[in-house]
């Protein structure tokens, strides 16, 4: 056990414990997950993820192996999959079973042969090296009690010229958007969490994990010490979220 801290939303709590207040949060929210980002985001969070993918470019006329970090719902990885030619395979890797859950039954038989899921942990990825030509991570680097294992670890399973994408919320710059954002992040999020869920507490998290994210200059510097290269960060929706990319070089 360490002593050493982080943060949890606005609380302040031990770094081992972070994980566990995590999984709680998600195995909470699991079953209606896909559902609040829709009605959070008012839909955006599709054209941002098909964004993403587009990033990607997964070939179709050739072997590319993907993997998808904190998607245990599946909705980044069936982007791909359905851009990609019959060659392009995913792992899915998630820390929380129950979300891993989700994906599986949306699955089904559809992409047999072409995805698979593996529960494990960001920091500690049981994967060899050099082995996959991208990965992704949409709205899960936030939730990492330690990001820079993560990253490191991203860079390690990546084959020399893989990509390193990830999507994740940010804060808005842009003066009385900023406010309104605030304000509706605060105030209608976690209440909706709370109709749709049954839990006002996990959204109530997730909008303070937002403002605890470094800002992307931080986070592109946290990528580059990673050992990526030619990192770059691109804001959508006026910085609502931003894709930062690195490559394994």
């Amino acid at each position: 056990m360490t002593d050493e801290k982080t943060h949890f939303g606005f609380q302040s709590v031990p770094l081992d414990e972070k994980q566990r207040k995590v999984n709680e949060v998600f195995h909470s929210v699991a079953g209606r997950y896909d559902l609040m980002n829709d009605l959070m985001s008012a839909g955006l969070h599709r054209l941002w993820k098909s964004t993403l993918v587009t990033a990607v470019r997964p070939p179709r006329d050739r072997p590319f192996r993907h993997l998808d970090v904190a998607g245990g719902t599946g909705d980044v990885a069936f982007r791909i999959l359905d851009a990609g030619g019959p060659q392009t395979r995913v792992t899915v890797l998630d820390i929380n079973g129950e979300m891993l859950k989700v994906g599986q039954e949306r699955a089904g038989e559809r992409y047999a042969g072409r995805i698979d899921f593996v529960e494990a942990n960001a920091e500690e990825l049981p994967l060899e090296a050099k082995a996959y030509d991208a990965y992704t991570i949409a709205f899960g680097i936030r939730n990492v009690p330690r990001i820079e294992a993560a990253l490191r670890e991203a860079h390690r399973v990546l084959k020399p010229g893989g990509r390193f994408l990830c999507l994740e919320f940010s804060k808005v710059d842009v003066p009385l958007l900023d406010k309104i954002y605030d304000a509706y992040s605060f105030n209608v999020i976690p209440k909706l969490g709370q109709m749709v869920t049954g839990d006002a507490e996990s959204y109530q998290y997730l909008v303070e994990s937002i403002r605890r994210f470094p800002t992307p200059a931080v986070f592109a510097r946290m990528i580059e010490e990673a050992g990526f290269k030619r990192v770059t960060h691109r804001p959508l929706t006026a910085g609502v979220v931003n894709i930062h990319s690195g490559w394994k070089i």
